[in-house]
């Protein structure tokens, strides 16, 4: 039904179908309409009918707001609407609506004293005209951050709401308060997963997030870069391949085993060796997910596994500056680490950058106090951490 056309199905014709079936017909498209909202003009014509009304909206109201938006609608023109929300929202009865209790139907004269309200600009100017009377409001969602009303307005030839509109209006009101709900939940969530999404596209290392049958749950802006290669990753029917058998197999195996017990493959996971026809060698570095990094996740399956994969190359200068700052390092220290990093001992780095080797010892001396590291190898290590997205 067009949103500008009236209801034509008032509470009298309805009195002679199966009041049943009616109802269960109605409840079934406001279900459908929480997944579909471009359904509730059908269906609140539907509801309009069946509780004898001429018109209908689903209203909402935000505390920061003194106006009442209109979200859909059904039985009012749209020149109306368009002098509602630009005129006459404040002055609007129904913007007192929210501060009734839940699930209770108030009425006009249950708002402001009728006779003042028929004297008033709202309806002489804006209710009057559309032969509008009376309406009945119900609150069916009621937070801190917005008030959801349901209203069916009465015309001058159905007369003032009665007791049998409320009726009929309380037989549906839960169902729109649950169906409501829902898709402010499917909003919260689809707005959850974009801000996930958004976030997780600003890492340089291509990241998958796999089920326990290695189907791609998410992937990425880097890693649907590596899946547009078709080389050493693919996705075939939703599922990630790694060219190399022995490394998809190993890929299965941990997600399996990430499925049933995230312990089975360590609280690092694991990390694959993977090379693309071109030689240039990658690394997938495997994650199991904890239960509750799952349910963070905001996404429809849930995922057992985090697979971070990068081109092998220890990118020591990204990071310099961050590793610097993080210990505290002097220059001289700073080039010292990343020589041994990049060089190797301390006779290839003492030739590398001009120096004697005690020079270099006493530098060494310094990183191991101020980073903690033991041996070079855990120097190595320390700026791999800073340089790939696990530590190891």
């Amino acid at each position: 039904m067009p949103a500008t056309s009236r209801v034509s199905a008032p509470l009298d014709s309805v009195q002679h179908q199966n009041v049943d079936e009616a109802l269960s017909s109605i409840i079934s498209g406001i279900y459908d309409a929480a997944l579909d909202s471009g359904r509730w003009c059908e269906v609140l014509a539907a509801i309009a009918g069946f509780v004898g009304g001429q018109a209908g909206g689903l209203l909402s109201k935000s505390p920061h707001k003194d106006a009442l938006d209109v979200d859909h609608y059904v039985g009012v023109d749209p020149r109306y609407l368009e002098s509602y929300r630009e005129r006459y929202s404040r002055s609007c009865p129904l913007a007192r609506v929210p501060f009734v209790e839940p699930l209770r139907i108030v009425s006009i004269p249950e708002l402001v004293p009728y006779n003042e309200y028929l004297q008033g600009q709202f309806y002489q100017e804006w209710a009057q005209p559309q032969g509008w009377l009376d309406v009945a409001n119900i609150i069916v969602e009621k937070s801190e951050q917005c008030c959801s009303i349901f209203s069916v307005v009465r015309d001058e030839s159905s007369g003032m709401v009665d007791c049998e509109m409320r009726r009929r209006m309380m037989l549906l009101a839960p169902h729109i308060r649950r169906a409501t709900l829902v898709r402010h939940a499917m909003d919260g969530q689809r707005a959850e997963i974009a801000t996930f999404a958004a976030t997780l596209d600003r890492l340089s290392a291509g990241l998958f997030l796999l089920d326990t049958d290695g189907r791609i749950v998410h992937a990425n802006a880097a890693g649907r870069d590596v899946l547009q290669g078709d080389d050493f990753l693919r996705s075939v029917g939703g599922r990630l391949i790694a060219r190399d058998v022995q490394v998809h197999q190993t890929l299965r195996d941990v997600c399996e085993a990430a499925g049933g017990d995230a312990a089975a493959i360590g609280l690092k996971g694991a990390a694959l060796p993977l090379v693309a026809r071109g030689g240039e060698h990658y690394v997938a570095h495997a994650l199991p997910l904890s239960t509750e990094t799952r349910q963070a996740a905001a996404l429809g399956s849930r995922p057992v596994v985090a697979l971070f994969v990068r081109k092998v190359a220890l990118q020591s200068s990204a990071p310099a500056d961050i590793i610097g700052k993080a210990f505290k390092l002097t220059p001289a220290e700073l080039r010292v680490l990343l020589a041994i990093v990049d060089v190797g001992g301390v006779p290839e780095v003492a030739a590398a950058l001009g120096v004697a080797e005690s020079t270099v010892k006493t530098h060494l001396g310094r990183l191991f106090e101020k980073t903690g590291a033991g041996r070079q190898a855990d120097l190595v290590k320390l700026v791999a951490g800073f340089s790939l997205p696990l530590a190891n």
